[in-house]
């Protein structure tokens, strides 16, 4: 082993890949289309910032517009 690399302790898990014409449960259907429905409010890109205030200034904003938006939709 690598001297730069840790060992392994412990595997809590493994996924299992279903065979090939399996389709997915209900459940999993449902967790892809919840997923694929969710809005984030950050634009995508690649943003270049002067300082980290700016970023945070950024970061904040996108924040509180989607909490007011999550709050407007149940109000």
């Amino acid at each position: 082993m690598p001297p730069d690399q840790q060992p392994i302790q412990r595997i809590v898990g493994r996924r299992v890949t279903p065979p090939p014409g399996i389709l997915p449960s209900p459940e999993a259907r449902a967790a892809m289309t919840a997923n694929a429905r969710y809005v984030s409010r950050a634009p995508k890109g690649i943003f270049f910032y002067k300082s980290h205030d700016e970023m945070i200034r950024d970061r904040e904003r996108w924040t509180i517009e989607a909490v007011v938006a999550r709050h407007s939709k149940r109000a």
